[in-house]
């Protein structure tokens, strides 16, 4: 009988690695009942984890008949767009967007964006002091969390600073269930999103900028990409850009209020302990539970018994690789030191995955959570000493296999928590 899975079930979103840690000591890799009705395989093993990822067994491209847009709905077209994303293609496709992609995000350019990600988070600490000021608590997920990475975002899309609220607003509205706005507002949204792309793409065609789009708008090796693909790419770095890395930033700080001898340790540690609290939260707390959905193209032999059919439905579990005892010592505790001691590492995880879709994005993400932990919980932080205002037990995590953080983070000043 098949092990079963909701996905939906807010208690697994909120706590998913004891089901992991059972379903691993049936094998690297067990066949799952979905409570949608359909079947897949679970990848929960570190080193059959990696293998899979580098697979080219395993293809990227969703079925035929899969995410195909009613033709009479604007937020279905909306949503339509995103099929044609480097994350659902394989080689030579994605090769090709990739390459292209790579060019404009090359590490001088990210690394360039450190200025103006130190002014945009000091100005968001004051914004979270002014809340606790005002209101006695504010929420780090809704106040600095998430509008850090929104923001950054803007400045890698080439937002003028004037559209960025209803970029902010847009992508909040979509990242939320349906049943938790007015009616029609995720629709609406959708529709914006995509309508102010398509005009931000004409516009960085006519007069482009020194941001990282503009040159992906304008690269001309290999044809370019065309309004379609670059319309897909503004929605990928959009939701990949944003998501991963506010649920780093709050996984991240979530971990720092409930493990005080840690955030004291980085402290006094100075940047590369701050550096290592980020690449411990990237592994205790996967900001991508698992990564897109494979396929298999032909039988794969994972090794340790473990064979899995042509066509089947898999999906690599980053959350559960990262956690595998056999190479992570203690996997289930918090640890920045097993990467800072003696500037030596534990094996490389794979919080963004691995092989040829390795997330384009992760130095961006490291480089957000490690200026924005030191300014929010540094000791020169205008807010020195915060305090988590609700039980962690109870915090509620978005459902689903694919990204995973706390939506909300409740603090309030240390000594005041009732």
């Amino acid at each position: 009988m098949l092990d079963t899975l909701d996905p939906a079930d807010p208690a697994f979103a909120r706590d998913p690695y004891p089901y992991y840690a059972r379903l691993r000591t049936t094998g690297p890799a067990a066949r799952v009942a979905l409570a949608n009705g359909t079947d897949a395989w679970l990848v929960t093993g570190y080193r059959q984890a990696r293998e899979v990822l580098a697979d080219p067994r395993f293809s990227n491209v969703p079925p035929h008949a899969a995410g195909r847009p009613k033709p009479d709905s604007p937020a279905r077209r909306a949503r339509g767009c995103l099929a044609r994303h480097m994350l659902n293609t394989d080689a030579p496709d994605h090769t090709r967007l990739r390459r292209l992609t790579t060019a404009a995000f090359t590490p001088r350019r990210v690394d360039a964006l450190r200025p103006r990600i130190e002014q945009l988070t000091a100005e968001l600490v004051t914004d979270v002091a002014d809340r606790l000021t005002r209101w006695g608590a504010a929420d780090l997920v809704d106040a600095f969390a998430f509008p850090l990475p929104v923001l950054v975002i803007g400045e890698v899309l080439g937002v003028p600073t004037a559209d960025r609220a209803d970029l902010r607003t847009w992508t909040y509205q979509v990242g939320s269930p349906a049943d938790a706005l007015p009616a029609g507002s995720v629709d609406r949204a959708w529709t914006s999103l995509h309508a102010y792309f398509t005009s931000l793409i004409a516009e960085k065609r006519r007069t482009p900028g020194d941001d990282l789009f503009s040159a992906l708008v304008h690269d001309e090796a290999e044809g370019g990409l065309d309004d379609g693909e670059l319309l897909a790419m503004a929605f990928l770095l959009l939701f990949a850009g944003y998501e991963t890395t506010m649920n780093l930033i709050a996984s991240a700080s979530l971990l720092l209020l409930t493990h005080p001898e840690e955030l004291a340790a980085a402290r006094q540690g100075g940047p590369a302990r701050w550096a290592a609290v980020a690449e411990e939260a990237l592994r205790h707390a996967s900001p991508l539970e698992g990564t897109t959905w494979r396929r298999t193209t032909e039988e794969v032999d994972l090794g340790d018994g473990v064979v899995l059919p042509a066509d089947a439905s898999v999906l690599v579990v980053l959350a559960a690789a990262n956690r595998d005892p056999g190479v992570f010592p203690e996997p289930d505790a918090f640890r920045p030191g097993r990467y800072a001691a003696s500037g030596e590492r534990a094996a490389p995880h794979a919080a963004f995955g691995h092989g040829p879709h390795f997330c384009l994005g992760s130095r961006l993400a490291r480089l957000e959570a490690e200026v924005a932990l030191p300014m929010l919980f540094g000791a020169d932080s205008r807010i020195p000493a915060l305090a988590l205002a609700a039980d962690p037990v109870g915090l509620p995590y978005r459902p689903g296999l694919l990204v995973r953080g706390p939506r909300r983070l409740p603090v309030v000043r240390a000594g005041s928590a009732g």
